[in-house]
C-alpha cells in the first residue's frame, strides 16, 4: 500500500463515486480508477462494488475504511514531527451554533493545545457534512434526532460517526399581543425547519425567512409566531420580549414543541488524530 493510494481509497469511499473523488482530489477519473484498482490488486481483495449508481464498499473495503484514515493521520502526524510545522484543525458548525457554541470549544482548545492552530468554518448542514466526509472540516457541531445521522429527515455520507453531547429545546413563541398565526420559517435545509414541518400541518400559514436570526427578530416585532431554539430565546423569554404560544393539535389538544440532539459528528477511523478536538466539542 502506498500513502497516495490510500488517499485516494478514502475520498472514493467518502464521495460513493470515482468522478466526485477526483473532483475532490484534483485528480483525472481515469488516474483514481487506476489507484484504485493498484491497491486493490497489491491486497488480493475487491474494496468496492461498482455499480450504476456508484461505488459501494465491500466488507474488506469497509475493514479498510476503518484503519485507512487512522494511518493517513499517522503519517501526517510524522511529517509535522519532523519538518516542525504546527498542526491546524478545522471545527465546524451551523450559524447558530457557530455563534453560542464554538467560542467556548475554540478556548478549550487553546487552553488544552497551545501547538494546535484552529480554523472554524461556518455551514449549512448539507455543506458541512460535506466537508467532514472530504476531511476540509475535522469536526463539526449540528442538530439532529434519533439513532443514526439524518434521523430528522436529511440524507448524510457514508463513512461518518457520531457522538450526541447534549439537547437543544425548541421553543415556540411570539411578541405579547403580536401575530400569533402566521409561522415565521427558516429555509428547508435548516435543521429547525425540518422539526417545524414534523410538528405543524401544511395548511398552517408560513413566511419563509434567511435564517433562524432573522426569524427571531421578525418575530419580536409581531409579525408572526417560530419555533427557535432554547439558546437563542431564553434570554427574550426572561425578559418578556418573547412568550411561549402552545401550538394545538387538529383534536384540540396541545403539541409539545420537539427536543433535538446536539450532535458531534466526524469521519469514522480518526478518533484517534482527533482526541482533543472531540474532547474540547463535547465538553
Amino acid at each position: 500500500m502506498e500513502l497516495r493510494h490510500l488517499q485516494v481509497f478514502v475520498a472514493v469511499a467518502r464521495a460513493g463515486t470515482v468522478t466526485g473523488a477526483a473532483n475532490v482530489l484534483e485528480l483525472a477519473p481515469a488516474s483514481v480508477s487506476e489507484q484504485i484498482r493498484r491497491l486493490e490488486d497489491g491486497l488480493g481483495v475487491t474494496l468496492f462494488d461498482r455499480t450504476p449508481r456508484g461505488m459501494r464498499l465491500t466488507a474488506p473495503g469497509d475493514a479498510l475504511l476503518e484503519r485507512a484514515q487512522g494511518l493517513l493521520d499517522h503519517a501526517d502526524e510524522v511529517r509535522r514531527a519532523v519538518t516542525g510545522q504546527r498542526r491546524r484543525v478545522t471545527v465546524g458548525a451551523l450559524e447558530t451554533l457557530a455563534a453560542t457554541r464554538l467560542p467556548a470549544v475554540v478556548r478549550r482548545l487553546a487552553e488544552r493545545r497551545p501547538d494546535l492552530d484552529v480554523d472554524v468554518r461556518t455551514l449549512n448542514r448539507g455543506e458541512l457534512l460535506a466537508a467532514v466526509a472530504d476531511g476540509e472540516v475535522d469536526a463539526a457541531l449540528l442538530l439532529d434526532a434519533g439513532m443514526r445521522i439524518g434521523t430528522l429527515g436529511f440524507s448524510p455520507p457514508a463513512g461518518l460517526d457520531f457522538l450526541d453531547v447534549g439537547e437543544v429545546a425548541l421553543r415556540l413563541v411570539a411578541a405579547p399581543g403580536g401575530d400569533a398565526r402566521t409561522l415565521l420559517v427558516s429555509p428547508p435545509e435548516c435543521s429547525i425547519r425540518m422539526a417545524v414541518e414534523r410538528m405543524f400541518a401544511a395548511d398552517v400559514p408560513r413566511r419563509e425567512l434567511t435564517s433562524i436570526s432573522t426569524a427571531r427578530e421578525w418575530a419580536r416585532q409581531g409579525l408572526g409566531r417560530s419555533l427557535l431554539p432554547d439558546f437563542a430565546v431564553d434570554a427574550d423569554l426572561a425578559s418578556g420580549t418573547l412568550v411561549s404560544v402552545a401550538p394545538a393539535r387538529p383534536d384540540g389538544r396541545l403539541s409539545q414543541a420537539p427536543v433535538l440532539a446536539l450532535r458531534l459528528v466526524w469521519a469514522r477511523g480518526r478518533e484517534a488524530a482527533l482526541r482533543d478536538v472531540l474532547y474540547a466539542m463535547s465538553g
